[in-house]
């Protein structure tokens, strides 16, 4: 099955250098030579037009360099971790839309399970466990103020807890992780900071239970296939295990062993915060269904006031996790939103949406420069320097 493209356009036609945009592809040979990096794939689109889509390096590091089909092509498919709160997060919007359920309304309301939770205090020499000031909403959820996290996000007992009951096992489904978080504390009381974790996972199980259907199933009818992207899964089909994608087999900084999420087989967990993969293009036809409005070439999947609604900054004056949201950044519902033009140090404007991929991929939508960028790539530890490089050189290729 042809996967379809977005409209290209020389970059000079919608305002871009072609110039600065080559340096960019220097930059990123250069990495791929001094083993940096093991290969990637940058699409860069403007006014609605790709005016940039290369390759480069290998697919796979550890294959000979001479191996037929293991240089990298722009077709290469990517874990992209991550990058799956976005596409689980407008699958929410989708249900609300169609009148299942609010944004205010209580998890617990679908999700039994998740009611009276108790939230860990930490004091001086010890933790005590307290019962939750408020339920957990469905908007908690989508902007990670539900007090649920991740188990390597700190030391303290609620990380601890979630590695003990092993919530990150693959052999588990959607609903047994639901049934484990409901054992364990929370990080904070619902609404009142934020803490990046295992929302998305938990609206993952919300889409099963409305939609009496698994999360892959819903994901593929209501947005994969009707938006092309069928390269976008919770595994790698057999056909398609040679366009997989790898890191390199250990760290080149640290020299420690490189693990990446297993996707050549379907799995158990289809979790909805990290467990897909997908492709440069794939992907993009995404963000230009957003960018325009929640549309792309004729099929409407969200409203235009939902999509801002969900690019709009939901945190205010709620804090937490500063490693994560650069300064001068919100979190809308699935995105992470600039709020002002300056203190971040990369380019943008204020509206700007992103996120990224613990693989090392990421995205972002700038929508008062109507510019969309896609960075694939599989290099964990450098994603951060990366993420901030592609920022800095493709703001420097704009003309007008």
């Amino acid at each position: 099955m042809t996967t379809p493209t977005l409209e290209h356009a020389r970059p000079e036609d919608i305002g871009l250098s072609p110039q600065r945009l080559d340096k960019l592809g220097e930059v990123f040979r250069d990495e791929i030579a001094r083993a940096r990096a093991p290969g990637a794939v940058v699409l860069v689109s403007r006014r609605g037009k790709v005016g940039y889509f290369e390759s480069f390096g290998r697919r796979d590091p550890a294959a000979p360099d001479a191996m037929t089909g293991n240089e990298m092509k722009r077709d290469a498919i990517f874990r992209i971790y991550s990058m799956t709160k976005p596409i689980v997060s407008v699958a929410v919007m989708m249900l609300v839309e169609d009148g299942h359920l609010l944004l205010t309304d209580p998890i617990s309301k679908y999700l039994p399970q998740l009611t009276n939770l108790k939230v860990a205090v930490e004091a001086v020499g010890a933790t005590r466990l307290v019962p939750a000031a408020s339920e957990i909403t469905v908007q908690d959820l989508l902007r990670h103020t539900s007090g649920l996290t991740y188990e390597f996000r700190g030391t303290g007992l609620v990380p601890k807890s979630y590695m003990d009951a092993k919530i990150y096992r693959l052999s588990q489904t959607n609903a047994d992780q639901v049934a484990a978080l409901a054992q364990l504390p929370l990080a904070a009381h619902p609404g009142t900071a934020f803490h990046y974790g295992r929302s998305t996972d938990v609206l993952g199980r919300l889409i099963e239970v409305l939609a009496d259907q698994t999360l892959g199933e819903f994901l593929r009818e209501r947005i994969l296939v009707p938006l092309g992207m069928h390269d976008t899964a919770f595994h790698v089909p057999a056909h398609n295990h040679h366009r997989l994608a790898e890191a390199f087999a250990t760290d080149p900084d640290s020299g420690v062993k490189t693990a990446l999420l297993p996707v050549l087989k379907a799995p158990t967990f289809e979790s909805g915060g990290g467990g897909m993969v997908s492709t440069a293009m794939d992907y993009a036809r995404f963000l230009h269904m957003l960018a325009n409005g929640g549309a792309l070439d004729g099929v409407r999947l969200l409203g235009r006031k939902t999509v801002q609604l969900m690019t709009a900054d939901h945190l205010g004056t709620i804090t937490g996790a500063p490693d994560l949201l650069l300064p001068g950044y919100g979190f809308g519902l699935g995105f992470a939103v600039r709020t002002r033009p300056g203190i971040a140090a990369t380019p943008g404007s204020v509206g700007q949406y992103y996120w990224g991929g613990m693989g090392g991929t990421t995205f972002w939508v700038d929508p008062a420069e109507q510019l969309v960028a896609v960075l694939m790539m599989q290099a964990p530890q450098q994603r951060e320097y990366y993420r901030a490089l592609m920022r800095n050189m493709v703001y420097a290729a704009i003309n007008d």
